[in-house]
């Protein structure tokens, strides 16, 4: 198990260093002066180069980049003001000229709008990302198994068939098209009898109790999100059932008088599940990731849209910063879903 931890872990930490290496430079050469955007349009020519020597921009690209390297690392080097006012750090040896090697989280640095730090704007929006994709997620894991195994239990029925086509029509709708779609039928048109609206986070500012949590605004952004999912989920469990249920041992359990649900629920389905997990895992990590749309068209306060909006601003460090953390994200989940294996399957060795 070790062994496999360390290998994954190395795997994962080589995919983020090449994310890390497209991110910077591709965010580097795009328009846009950060001195000016973290001053504004009327800084003066003093300031704007002050601003430019804090953000490294006065040296080469190569040296930029290892200073970035330098900031993401758990471990670096970093003068001790520097440490001081942006770090969350403990101090490992105390180095010349004022520097210091200190074990670290992450820095992310700070957005050009308010000189926030990156960090703490995508934990603030975290949550709200975490329970849309939480409530995606699941949403399409039950209904997708339930479907799956209902369509392979009533093979070539039209209950079969309504699945397939259902979960084909899931699959080829974007998942923007379909937010569109649904904001504007059920928040808009149907709005009277839903009580749902087109935009909404999870909680409403009241002007006499301020902040109410509203539940409400969770479903049409989570079903929107939910959608390709479950199709996906739907066609992966329909398959693989039919592929188990045709099995020496399914035989071997009805033979010994085991009742129809037990041999569908507990010895087919169990056996089933693998490929199902890859893409539940898979599109966990995807919905984390991939939200930015969903969350902008129904207002939904995450990382997606703080992300979209920080774009528009040329607040690059914030972009950047969403995009490393997703894919942190989206290979620790991977390296989850290997484990879950071993769990549920016990014939699959690590």
């Amino acid at each position: 198990m070790l062994r496999f931890l360390l290998r994954k872990t190395g795997y994962g930490l080589l995919v983020l260093l090449g994310v890390v290496v497209v991110v910077f430079f591709l965010f580097n050469v795009l328009p846009g002066d950060p001195a000016r955007l973290t001053l504004g349009q009327r800084a003066d020519v003093s300031s704007l180069e002050n601003v430019r020597k804090e953000l490294h921009l006065d040296q080469p690209v190569g040296v930029q980049f290892l200073l970035y390297l330098n900031d993401l690392s758990p471990v670096g080097v970093h003068p001790l003001a520097e440490a001081t006012e942006n770090l969350h750090y403990v101090t490992l040896a105390h180095l010349s000229g004022e520097k210091i090697l200190v074990l670290k989280t992450p820095y992310l640095r700070r957005s050009y709008q308010g000189k926030k730090p990156v960090w703490e704007i995508l934990i603030e929006a975290l949550p709200g990302t975490l329970l849309l994709a939480t409530a995606a997620m699941l949403f399409a894991t039950v209904a997708g198994i339930g479907l799956g195994v209902l369509s392979a239990v009533k093979q070539n029925t039209w209950m079969d068939t309504s699945a397939v086509f259902a979960s084909v029509i899931g699959i080829s709708a974007p998942s923007f098209f379909a937010g569109i779609v649904l904001a504007y039928l059920l928040g808009f048109v149907l709005s009277g009898y839903t009580g749902l609206h087109m935009t909404g986070s999870l909680f409403d500012i009241d002007p006499f109790r301020g902040r109410v949590l509203n539940l409400r605004n969770l479903i049409l952004p989570a079903l929107t999100l939910g959608i390709r999912p479950l199709a996906i989920i739907v066609q992966l469990t329909r398959s693989a059932m039919l592929d188990v249920l045709h099995q020496d041992y399914i035989r071997t359990a009805y033979a010994k008088g085991l009742s129809r649900r037990v041999v569908i629920w507990h010895h087919a389905l169990r056996n089933a599940l693998n490929p199902v997990i890859t893409a539940i895992t898979g599109w966990f990590a995807e919905l984390l990731a991939g939200a930015f749309f969903v969350e902008y068209i129904f207002g939904w306060k995450g990382i997606g849209k703080v992300t979209v909006d920080a774009l528009d601003k040329f607040d690059f460090p914030v972009v950047m910063g969403a995009i490393l953390f997703t894919a942190g994200i989206f290979v620790l989940v991977n390296i989850l879903a290997d484990m879950l294996y071993s769990v549920v399957d016990p014939r699959i060795k690590l």
